[in-house]
């Protein structure tokens, strides 16, 4: 499973925010580009940025205080990096155990859950013990592959079979550790959407880490453009640019966070069946969905199956969605039928 490491080392995100730096700047007169507003920091390991049109009146400074709270906040609720975060403490809880938690951890835990049932075990928030031994989680990054002895006894301490939630109540009935890392930033950026409803701006684009939503328009008819990485890990450069309008988009890949061994790479895209880093050529996968939090995890998802399983997965769940594959020395891409209507519309 991909692992961004919340509030951990920042991974580079997947995503570029295209044709965005050519605001209008108010100072030159020749720049007759309606200006954006722009608000930006750093959260969960990475960067967070918003943007929206300067014409609703609306400055930076007026919901900042709101968008530091709100992301602080999933912070102490969701990261494994904080040791007296509320998920850290449930995954300190010796089994069996229940935990009374905010609303909001409850219900993301319980998407998860549900998520785990939809995608065939796909998406795990419970392999939290593989990701750490192969050196991807808080603990120091490992510069070797573990023994087939750790390897087992971190399946073992997986199965997300084990967590139940009820209303705000956390219970487990065998140890787990639960990573939120593959679903919350998404979740991080459906709450900058909803601060931006908020305040009653209803054209923006706001991105963690390269997990985007954007709504309206950027101005006088203009899309938000964004661009989809090409899964180069020498450089950057764009694959793809879509024109955005309202909806989420997450991309996971796995070739940026990995280590090397006498030559054999190591990912940190973990298949939860095996235990190990994924082999197959599926680079990466970008996934669209109203709601970035799902978008991620279905991202994620996606790409531990490979190619041909995820191609599947999509047409039958009608998941617009764009795969970037390994052929030779370059790449192939694909698209789902819904990601082909998306692109028609």
């Amino acid at each position: 499973m991909v692992r961004a490491q919340l509030l951990g080392v920042a991974v580079l995100v997947a995503f570029i925010v295209a044709q965005l730096a050519g605001c209008a700047n108010p100072s030159d007169p020749t720049n007759d580009q309606p200006k954006l507003l722009k608000l930006s920091g750093h959260t969960m390991g990475t960067t967070y940025s918003m943007k929206w049109p300067a014409s609703y009146g609306i400055e930076p400074a007026q919901i900042e205080s709101n968008v530091t709270e709100a992301l602080t906040q999933v912070n102490q609720q969701m990261s494994t990096y904080i040791n007296h975060s509320e998920l850290s403490q449930f995954n300190q809880a010796d089994a069996p155990a229940t935990m009374e938690v905010s609303s909001e951890l409850a219900q993301l835990v319980q998407q998860s859950i549900d998520l785990h049932a939809y995608t065939k075990g796909y998406f795990d928030v419970s392999i939290g013990p593989l990701v750490n031994i192969w050196g991807f989680g808080p603990d120091d990054i490992k510069t070797k592959a573990p023994d087939e002895a750790k390897i087992s006894e971190a399946k073992a301490a997986i199965g997300i079979q084990a967590v139940t939630v009820r209303d705000t109540s956390i219970s487990k009935e065998a140890n787990r550790y639960i990573d939120l890392s593959a679903i919350a930033k998404g979740y991080g950026v459906d709450k900058l959407a909803d601060i931006m409803e908020s305040y009653g701006i209803h054209h923006y684009l706001v991105e963690i880490g390269g997990e985007i939503r954007t709504k309206g328009q950027k101005a006088e008819g203009k899309p938000w453009r964004i661009a989809i990485e090409k899964p180069d890990a020498q450089g950057r450069s764009v694959q793809k640019v879509l024109a955005m309008p309202n909806t989420g988009m997450a991309t996971s890949g796995d070739y940026r966070n990995y280590f090397e061994v006498d030559g054999e790479r190591f990912s940190h895209t973990i298949d939860p069946n095996t235990g190990r880093p994924i082999r197959h050529k599926l680079a990466s996968v970008t996934v669209l969905d109203p709601s970035c939090a799902r978008a991620d995890a279905l991202a994620t998802a996606m790409l531990v199956m490979g190619e041909t399983k995820a191609q599947d997965f999509a047409k039958l769940n009608k998941i617009p969605a764009y795969f970037i594959i390994r052929e030779g020395e370059g790449f192939k891409t694909s698209q789902s039928p819904s990601f082909e209507s998306w692109l028609n519309q």
